[in-house]
């Protein structure tokens, strides 16, 4: 009976090894439940800080002169308001040497304005003199022809009266011959020869006087007609050199005009040159670095003086992703974000229990890629789960400078964890939907969920 028992003893299983089973098989038991588990599938890339707007992102001031450096206004690190003066500049130009240069083509432009102004005078007093003589000539000449009219109907009258004058001579003369016949016979007395002689002679005197009429009437006709051709080329005359000397008032006009005008854009210059000598911020910000540093040093048009760095709350990222990944995203995906020196854990896969990541979304998605295959993403903060309180908003820009170092990973679809697995294994890229592959345009997006990243913080609201 001992023997029994000692075989039976020597074919039983270890304890430790039951053990090691039970421990093995509840491992690969809860390895088949883990399968099983959603994992949230990502891409990453690196990139640096930035600012989403070009005007609010750090520049350059440059000089716009070629010029000696007289002194700086400001100091590295300084807070400056726009249009405050950083630095004053000498010009170097010969062409603009003179430092009343200025004050004298003033003086010379406000010569030139009174010359113009006494040509505009002379101009119009001609214009008015002219409009007199043209209605002395209105005047004059229907006058002048009123007189020719006049004379004309004397002429025509003293016509009449020698026609009348020498129809009676020759009534005269018929009567007068008649009587000398009848005197001869005897049948006529002498005085009435006599009488016939007489009425003869005044007949003929009045002819002489009818003609003679006839003839003063005739001069003062044509004294009246030559009148009215002097009244109108007198006036002509005078009306042509008016209108001579008004165009050349107005020639004397246009010259100054243009004189005045290219003056002014001289003028203009210089004072735009002037104040170019002074360095003025152009928006409210800080100075970070000055490149110039001497008195006296000298710089030419174009050189950086200064980097600033304006005041601005906008922020955004710029992660670089491979040619591989960047069709997997689309503009609206979620981020999460790892500054550098901000302590942060991520847990790939659950994006919902890392620490110390920020949220974000995906802003804007190159077209071209930088020359390295690499394609740029600019990520927005996720100001709609910043409102709601499902995630912190990103670090001041007193902490978070543009230029520093960022890890990010852009969240895809969420899978099986069996799924990544293989995926994995086979060298799968990550899936995602066939739809939003085909559309990604940023305005069809943003009608179907998707974030207004373009708007202010304080306007950001989902579309339905």
């Amino acid at each position: 009976m001992t023997e029994k028992l000692s075989a039976l003893d020597a074919v039983q299983s270890n304890q430790s090894i039951r053990k090691l089973a039970i421990i093995m098989l509840a491992i690969l038991f809860s390895f088949i439940l883990c399968l099983f588990l959603p994992w949230q599938q990502q891409v990453n890339g690196t990139g640096k800080v930035t600012v989403f707007s070009p005007m609010d992102r750090p520049q350059s001031i440059e000089a716009q002169i070629s010029g000696r450096i007289i002194r700086w206004h400001v100091l590295e690190g300084q807070e400056v308001d726009a249009g405050e003066l950083l630095a004053e500049l000498e010009d170097v130009d010969p062409k603009f040497l003179d430092m009343h240069q200025f004050d004298r083509m003033q003086r010379q432009l406000d010569a030139m304005q009174q010359r113009r102004s006494a040509a505009y005078s002379r101009a119009n007093a001609l214009s008015r003199q002219l409009n007199s003589l043209i209605h002395s000539q209105n005047v004059a000449i229907p006058s002048a022809k009123q007189r020719v009219d006049q004379a004309k109907q004397q002429i025509l009258a003293a016509e009449q009266a020698v026609t009348a004058a020498t129809q009676n001579v020759r009534t005269t003369e018929l009567n007068l011959r008649r009587l000398q016949e009848l005197h001869q016979k005897g049948l006529r007395s002498k005085r009435d020869l006599e009488l016939a002689e007489l009425a003869n002679i005044s007949a003929q005197t009045e002819l002489q006087r009818a003609n003679a009429s006839r003839n003063v009437n005739q001069s003062g006709a044509n004294a009246a007609s030559f009148d009215q051709s002097k009244v109108l080329f007198d006036t002509s005359a005078s009306i042509n050199s008016i209108e001579a000397a008004i165009a050349s008032a107005h020639e004397t006009i246009s010259g100054l005009d243009r004189d005045i005008e290219s003056l002014e854009i001289d003028l203009n210059n210089v004072k735009r040159r002037v104040q170019q000598r002074k360095v003025i911020a152009p928006r409210d910000g800080r100075i970070v670095r000055l490149a110039k540093l001497g008195s006296g040093e000298t710089v030419k048009a174009g050189d950086i003086l200064a980097i600033m760095v304006p005041e601005t709350t906008d922020q955004a990222v710029e992660l670089y992703m491979t040619d591989f990944d960047t069709p997997l995203v689309s503009v609206g995906r979620p981020v999460r974000l790892q500054f550098d020196g901000f302590p942060a854990i991520q847990f790939i896969g659950w994006p919902s229990i890392a620490a110390g990541t920020f949220g974000g979304r995906v802003a804007v998605i190159d077209a071209v890629d930088d020359g390295n295959s690499r394609f740029r993403v600019l990520v927005k903060p996720d100001y709609a789960a910043i409102k709601a309180g499902r995630d912190q908003p990103w670090p001041s820009s007193n902490f978070l400078r543009p230029g520093g170092q960022v890890t990010g990973w852009i969240m895809l679809d969420t899978v099986s964890l069996g799924w990544e697995l293989w995926r994995q294994f086979n060298g799968f890229p990550a899936t995602v939907k066939r739809k939003e592959m085909k559309d990604t345009d940023p305005e069809k997006q943003k009608t179907t969920g998707f974030y207004d990243y373009n708007k202010p913080p304080n306007e950001n609201i989902k579309k339905k």
